[in-house]
């Protein structure tokens, strides 16, 4: 058997802060929304399908240097998509970790953009293949995993 990823869950501190940039400028579609005692919680995806779960019981911003989740990684089917992106998360106010779209890695066909949300959660768009020529910001290093 394999596994594969179901949906990814994020806690964070305003839940229509967070549905406002992951609905609105991302383009999830919100499936559910409840709440539990105190905390409220949106289901995001396609299809009947979730891919996000947002639960509003954080008490402060994303920790980094924290263990846990390191960043959420998307991917897109064109590097226009991702272009799209970039403009829609600038005209947002999306705080950037890299200028433009960036590889992978040297010489990689792969690469993205890498923002944060309104908690600070490190976010990548990115695509397999289109980067050609981009940038890499960390030389041999991975650029996902340093951001």
């Amino acid at each position: 058997m394999t596994l594969r990823t179901g949906h990814i869950g994020l806690n964070v501190t305003d839940l229509d802060r967070s549905l406002a940039f992951y609905r609105d400028v991302l383009g999830f579609g919100v499936i559910s929304e409840g709440k539990d005692e105190d905390r409220r919680y949106a289901f995001l995806g396609e299809d009947g399908r979730p891919v996000l779960t947002l639960w509003q019981q954080a008490r402060g911003s994303y920790d980094s240097g924290g263990a846990g989740l390191h960043h959420l990684a998307l991917e897109a089917d064109s590097i226009e998509r991702v272009r799209h992106y970039e403009e829609a998360l600038r005209a947002y106010g999306a705080h950037f970790a890299h200028d433009l779209v960036v590889a992978h890695r040297e010489g990689a066909a792969s690469g993205g953009i890498f923002f944060h949300d309104p908690d600070g959660t490190r976010l990548e768009i990115s695509v397999p293949a289109g980067a050609e020529g981009a940038p890499a910001p960390h030389e041999d290093a991975p650029t996902c995993g340093f951001f």
